[in-house]
């Protein structure tokens, strides 16, 4: 089986729920996966939002997430996570930035990216930018896995 990321929140293609967004809570959504590769040792996930008028938004990297894991409940927000580390999102912050596009600006499509690595943690300082994160994992990602949410104001 194919490593797989859902949300019982949103399905694929569908809209993020206001409590996930600038809107309302801010927090994340739950997520869930499955199908983890043989040599699976850590997980990394990153959400961004190509569609922003400045070009692609950064709105969380997690990583450092034990193999076991087989999800993140709803709830993270910016502020420093257990069980994993997060780095900073263009918001400025370090945690979960939740979609905000501009009013009037459209759908805009939020890829939650889910990576399988095999490498138990990264050479990474919490706070690190969500760039940093992708870069550093690169080299050690045995499998990649997308879900894409929609939102708009």
């Amino acid at each position: 089986m194919p490593l797989l990321l859902t949300s019982p929140a949103f399905p694929p293609g569908g809209e993020i729920p206001a409590q996930y967004t600038c809107d309302g809570s801010d927090i994340s959504p739950p997520l869930s996966w499955a199908g983890a590769p043989a040599g699976t040792q850590s997980f990394v996930l990153i959400l961004d939002d190509p569609d922003a008028p400045s070009g692609d938004f950064q709105h969380w990297a997690a990583f450092d997430i034990p193999a076991a894991t087989p999800g993140l409940a709803a709830g993270y927000g910016p502020r420093p996570a257990t069980g994993f580390r997060e780095g900073a999102n263009d918001f400025g912050k370090i945690g979960y930035g939740g979609p905000c596009p501009p009013p009037g600006g459209g759908i805009h499509h939020y890829h939650f990216r889910l990576f399988a690595l095999n490498r138990a943690a990264l050479d990474l300082a919490p706070g690190s930018r969500n760039a940093d994160v992708a870069r550093a994992a690169a080299p050690y990602v045995i499998e990649r896995t997308e879900l894409i949410g929609t939102y708009h104001r």
